[in-house]
């Protein structure tokens, strides 16, 4: 088999290379005070799509920095309550998807709620000024400002605000409650069961947003991570804040946020993804002290892995 990344025996035991920063913990402590500050102002709207066994919702509800944030949510008609619900995150650019896959859940007694990103393809909303650069792409917004403009940090935290709204909900059982997603929804999905440990279960898909470094070093800074390329040909030509960069990214990689993860964990990785090296998709994986399983798929890349929907709805049969 052809080999892009570490061995195997390597990556089990690949602990990633890209900074923590010294005040992390502190960060992401005042970043969650910033969030409970806020009023979400929650809103449910009937959606124009409607099925026989659920009622659908547009969600809105207000994040970190005043920005209104759109979900879809889906419940079931009749269920036993409180039940199940499912947080689902989807990948980088993209929206929250169509309304029929959700309907899945639903017909086993669950709710489940769909993120739209700020600033991304679905209808939330981007709120937040920012100096520097906001050109192609999300990782680098707010390198150029106070750590705390970083744009990942406010996307992180909506996702915490959207899981403490759905526990909330009296048809939920807050105890209850997993996330999942590929890609961009893979590093959500870690980033919110770290930051809401609460959360259950989790099945993130080929994470996203896991130790820059790393993927700058294979140089692979191209398709979802070619912004960090040009931000420093644009911005940084000389590579001379090389070490500041980093260390900033690392306040939004999921790596230093997986020991937080309490629920436990089912993880896909494809061993020839070249979107996101596998290497630093086991740097998050093997941080999580929490009970988790890896499922390989030698063959694949960045793309399908047949079967695990099917495995991901099997394991949030257990919630």
């Amino acid at each position: 088999m052809p080999i892009i990344d570490m061995p195997m025996p390597e990556l089990l035991k690949y602990q990633g290379i890209s900074p923590k920063p010294e005040d992390f913990d502190q960060y992401w402590a005042r970043a969650l005070a910033e969030l409970e500050a806020v009023d979400p102002q929650v809103e449910l709207v009937p959606s124009e799509f409607q099925a026989p066994q659920a009622e659908c919702f547009d969600l809105y509800f207000t994040g970190v920095q005043g920005a209104r944030i759109h979900a879809k949510y889906v419940r079931p008609k009749a269920a036993a309550t409180p039940h199940p619900a499912v947080l689902q995150f989807h990948g980088y650019a993209w929206n929250s998807g169509d309304w029929n896959d959700k309907l899945a859940y639903a017909s086993i007694g669950y709710s489940i709620a769909a993120m739209d990103c700020r600033g991304q393809g679905g209808r939330s909303e981007d709120a937040g000024q920012v100096k520097g650069t906001t050109l192609r792409g999300h990782i680098i917004r707010g390198l150029d400002d106070h750590p705390d403009k970083l744009l990942f940090r406010q996307i992180f935290l909506d996702t915490v605000q959207l899981a403490r709204i759905v526990m909330s909900f009296p048809e939920v059982d807050e105890q209850r409650v997993g996330a999942m997603g590929g890609s961009q929804g893979g590093g959500l999905t870690i980033a919110c069961s770290a930051l809401e440990p609460r959360i259950k279960r989790l099945a993130p898909v080929y994470p996203f947003l896991s130790d820059y470094r790393r993927v700058w070093e294979m140089d692979l800074a191209k398709d979802a991570y070619e912004e960090l390329r040009n931000f420093f040909r644009f911005h940084d030509p000389l590579h001379k804040r090389e070490e500041e960069i980093f260390n900033k990214l690392g306040y939004i990689d999921i790596q230093h946020l997986a020991d937080r993860i309490q629920g436990e964990v089912l993880m896909a990785v494809g061993l020839m993804d070249t979107i996101c090296p596998p290497s630093t998709q086991f740097a998050a994986y093997n941080k999580i002290q929490a009970p988790k399983q890896l499922e390989v798929y030698p063959d694949f890349g960045h793309e399908y892995l047949p079967g695990f929907g099917d495995r991901t709805l099997q394991f949030m049969l257990g919630l």
